[in-house]
């Protein structure tokens, strides 16, 4: 199983670049950033009673991995996750192949379709659409990442033939991840991405449905998620698991049901305290690499 480090990269904490210099160095496959553009004033929080403030402040994600691009070599980068709906899906590819360009095909696109309706429909979205953009954009991305001249004609996007140049120089496309839960997650996973990125509760409860996955699901997931590539004639799904902590308990838990990757989130700390806190997950993986 291979290891991952995330953050919510803002101004008030380790520069992304800095950090994902740090993992490189410790040898973490990965790296990843989050994303909100913005957060409503009227956001209602899912998770607690108020919007912390990393939530309101968070770096862009591709500005983020451009600038972790210029000082690593070998350590993937990536979103965990990008909301799509709230991009044009053109401009996406376009960042997102510049920077798989930059950084020598290292890009894991994670992606989600978003929790906050007055969030998306800031972006011009209809919070019920929110998973069939999703959907189109992943498909009018991979077309203008794999075809010369690419064209879609959808529900929400109608774009006549183009050219757009680099291509990623994974081909035919990066590594694509869908995050969420749900009654429907699994299959959007393997029809959309081919990648699955489940935030997983150690404490599961009713609220949670929707938002977080019961880890003790797994094993129960993984039989649908083989089902359904049977079905759809699709790849195994590899699945990026979130939300737990380094310890052998979680780890061997994970290694035993064949998850590809663990991604432990950094805190939003200041520089030394969120390296010492990488350092720290690289001391309690060291018995797995």
């Amino acid at each position: 199983m291979k290891f991952g480090i995330s953050m919510f990269s803002t101004a008030t904490g380790m520069p992304p670049h800095l950090a994902a210099q740090k993992a490189e160095q410790l040898g973490f496959e990965s790296f990843f950033v989050s994303e909100h553009s913005h957060i409503p004033v009227s956001t209602d929080f899912p998770i607690g009673d108020e919007v912390p403030l990393i939530y309101k402040s968070m770096y862009d994600p591709f500005v983020a991995m451009a600038a972790a691009a210029s000082v690593t070599s070998t350590i993937k980068l990536g979103t965990a996750i990008c909301i799509l709906p709230q991009h044009n899906p053109i401009n996406c590819a376009k960042s997102l192949a510049t920077i798989d360009q930059i950084s020598g095909g290292r890009v894991v696109f994670g992606i989600g379709a978003g929790w906050n309706p007055p969030e998306m429909e800031h972006h011009g979205v209809r919070f019920s659409d929110r998973f069939s953009v999703t959907q189109e954009s992943v498909e009018v991305m991979k077309v203008f990442w794999s075809e010369e001249e690419a064209a879609f004609h959808g529900k929400h996007f109608d774009i006549q033939p183009s050219w757009m140049w680099p291509k990623p120089v994974q081909s035919p496309y990066p590594e694509l991840s869908l995050a969420g839960a749900g009654p429907n997650i699994l299959n959007r996973a393997v029809k959309i991405a081919g990648g699955w990125m489940p935030v997983f509760a150690m404490q599961w409860h009713d609220s949670m449905v929707g938002k977080q996955t019961p880890l003790e699901t797994l094993g129960e997931d993984q039989q649908t998620l083989r089902r359904l590539e049977a079905e759809m004639g699709k790849p195994k799904t590899i699945i990026s698991a979130m939300g737990l902590p380094p310890t052998p308990q979680y780890i061997d838990y994970l290694l035993e049901h064949d998850v590809e990757r663990m991604i432990l989130t950094a805190p939003n700390d200041e520089t030394s305290a969120c390296a010492d806190t990488i350092d720290q997950y690289a001391l309690a993986i060291s018995a797995y690499r």
